[in-house]
């Protein structure tokens, strides 16, 4: 029976021993392992800001990659590029006087034709002027091969050949045709991603704001998208340069607002769940490793169920769209693992203070229990 005893004792023992052990905190908030996940991560953002630099040079913005492939556009945009450049843009320059150009005018028309052909590299001759029927306007049409990243250079062309056009008193002049398209286009949506990355930080900032009443605890989320950016369009990159991903303007804009829409919702659902263990144990650690045992699957079930939904895009006929579907989902993953390592790491790394003025003490009352909500 003595032994018997012993037994029995040794085995509770050695239980409460193992369960005191699966209650403290887990290997990625560790009071070691969390210096070595920021250096991680901080690694993780050096390397990958070589790559997402480079992100915008691999957009594909011409036409054929928006449109359906079997798209009857798409195969007289293919069957084009047999005796033309593909980079080819057009600029049809026109010129108007509505009493009617002059001899002077026509001279000047003429002379511009021949200067167009001096801005840039044109695919072939210029074609013009062709004066209209009733003498009011005349019509010059320059090839200019503006190579890969014509969209981006039709701009500062078009400006040129604005500029030598113009300057005659009463005579307008406009610039049409798929350079002055691309141009305006480029006009529009110049600084347009500097513009979405700047208003969707500030609105996640000012949510985060508003949820924790705090004015130093949104710096962590916001700090971790920001790392998730970097690596999602790293990767995104990689995979448009060798593994043939169709990436586009539209694409890179949506990825800016889903990595930080994304993150901002899992950063809410784990900093809550964080905030409540801090005041049911005194080792922020042992806290961090409860969160994140209970608030991880929900983030996990989240991600997972918006990466699926969006990987049904590659059935879509659209270039653009089936593109859209890894882009996307890719930063919805990044988004998903550094809110359930790096914002971690950062919490249990800065401590309580970082929720001042209401900082959750251990032992002290949930208010959730007694207020308003």
């Amino acid at each position: 029976m003595c032994g018997a005893r012993i037994a029995i004792v040794s085995m509770v023992s050695k239980a409460a021993a193992l369960r005191s052990h699966m209650k403290g905190p887990g290997p990625i908030i560790g009071r070691r392992a969390k210096y070595f996940l920021l250096l991680f991560w901080l690694a993780v953002a050096m390397v990958a800001s070589l790559w997402s630099g480079k992100l915008t040079g691999a957009e594909n913005n011409d036409a054929t990659a928006f449109l359906p492939v079997h798209a009857e556009s798409t195969l007289v945009l293919d069957a084009q590029q047999s005796f033309q450049s593909p980079n080819l843009l057009p600029a049809v320059v026109v010129f108007e006087r509505r009493s009617g150009l002059t001899e002077s005018d026509r001279a000047k028309v003429a002379q511009d034709a021949k200067a167009f052909a001096t801005v840039a590299p044109t695919d072939g001759a210029v074609s013009g002027p062709v004066f209209s029927g009733d003498g009011q306007a005349a019509e010059v049409v320059v090839p200019f091969d503006l190579g890969s990243n014509g969209w981006q250079r039709a701009s500062h062309v078009v400006d040129r050949v604005m500029s030598i056009a113009s300057g005659t008193p009463g005579l307008d002049v406009q610039v049409t045709g798929p350079a002055g398209y691309a141009a305006a286009s480029g006009d529009v949506f110049r600084g347009i991603d500097t513009t979405l990355l700047l208003g969707t930080v500030l609105i996640v900032i000012l949510i985060l704001l508003l949820t924790y009443r705090s004015p130093l605890l949104w710096i962590l989320p916001v700090l971790s998208s920001g790392v998730a950016l970097v690596a999602a369009e790293a990767v995104i990159y990689l995979l448009a340069a060798h593994a043939g991903l169709t990436v586009n303007a539209m694409s890179v804009g949506i990825l800016t607002v889903l990595v930080f829409g994304a993150g901002t919702d899992y950063a809410l659902l784990l900093v809550a769940r964080y905030r409540e263990e801090l005041r049911l144990h005194e080792d922020r650690h042992q806290a961090m490793s409860k969160a994140l045992r209970r608030a991880a699957p929900a983030i996990v079930a989240s991600a997972s169920t918006v990466i699926l939904g969006l990987m049904c895009l590659v059935l879509a006929e659209s270039n653009a769209s089936r593109g859209l579907g890894p882009v996307a989902a890719i930063g919805v993953a990044v988004a998903m693992l550094t809110m359930l390592s790096l914002l971690p790491a950062l919490l249990v790394t800065v401590g309580r203070w970082v929720f001042w003025p209401a900082v959750p003490r251990y032992g002290s009352v949930e208010p959730t229990l007694t207020g308003p909500w």
